[in-house]
């Protein structure tokens, strides 16, 4: 079936509900890089239920998701060229140590950047605590449907993009991943063999499994909160970014901060290798 942004457009999302505990909370903490330090307090209140216990922000990228949606075969779409181009984080109370959360999703719009360079859906999730009706947070991604392009819709107009400032930054925080990262995030829903089998991690022209784009979000996320916000989970407001390229389990995570107008300007690089992994970073804190 060709690709069909009309049918995409209004895709009909099901309401998803979903029950997490601080367990859950924990092992998504853990899963990130929390806790390298085992003697640090300030990460400890997001591992230790009995502490000060808070749930790490970023923890709402994976709360009540649609799933791998766009391998559905009425959508069209050649969901083996697909990528995660980029992703946002709106907060707008602090998720609870536990409890039942819901999530509405729609596709908010699609663009036709050419037959040579694919397409882009813009999807947008609300999360809300079903105990409380309070909004949690608003979630947007843009996959990039490689494989997509020239359908004949619309090239634009698509969101400005942040820039980097060309300075020194003002905060750099360096945070070692583990080479089990990947085989402890996945525990936090995604399950795709590509962050587990060496096989299949080849086949996709990988020397071995990849971490997670949302696990690398989320430690540039843990380099913020400690960064600019002290720790305290109140403070960070939004978040958003573009994912360049994987991180491979091991590797260590440059965080380069820039504070501009209020806001913390990042990008994110393997320290290893040189290579931006996170870019054109934005997030609001308090």
């Amino acid at each position: 079936m060709t690709f069909q942004a009309d049918i995409i457009k209004s895709w009909p999302f099901e309401e998803v509900r979903q029950t997490y505990t601080a367990r859950d909370a924990i092992i998504y903490a853990l899963g990130i890089g929390l806790g390298m330090d085992p003697l640090d307090g300030k990460q400890l209140d997001y591992l230790w239920e009995e502490a000060d216990f808070r749930v790490v922000p970023t923890m709402a990228v994976v709360l009540a998701g649609p799933g791998f949606w766009v391998r559905d075969p009425r959508s069209g779409v050649d969901w083996r060229k697909v990528l995660h181009g980029e992703q946002g984080l709106e907060i707008f109370k602090p998720l609870p140590p536990g409890g039942t959360v819901a999530a509405t999703t729609r596709v908010t719009d699609v663009l036709d950047k050419g037959e040579s360079k694919g397409a882009l859906i813009y999807v947008e999730r609300t999360l809300h605590d079903v105990a409380t009706g309070d909004r949690l947070a608003r979630l947007t991604s843009t996959t990039f449907a490689r494989g997509d392009g020239g359908f004949g819709g619309p090239a634009g107009p698509q969101p400005p993009v942040v820039q980097i400032p060309d300075a020194a930054p003002d905060a750099v925080c360096d945070l070692p991943t583990s080479r089990r990262a990947a085989l402890l995030y996945r525990l936090s829903g995604d399950d795709n063999p590509l962050h587990v089998s060496p096989a299949v991690a080849r086949a996709a022209g990988f020397r071995e499994p990849i971490l997670h784009g949302l696990c690398t979000l989320g430690v540039a996320g843990h380099a913020i909160l400690r960064s600019a916000c002290d720790y305290d989970h109140t403070r960070l407001k939004s978040l958003k970014l573009r994912f360049s390229r994987p991180v491979y389990p091991g590797e260590t995570i440059r965080t380069e901060m820039w504070t501009r107008d209020g806001k913390v300007l990042f990008r994110a690089s393997s320290v290893e290798r040189s290579l931006v992994v996170l870019d054109n970073g934005c997030a609001e804190v308090g």
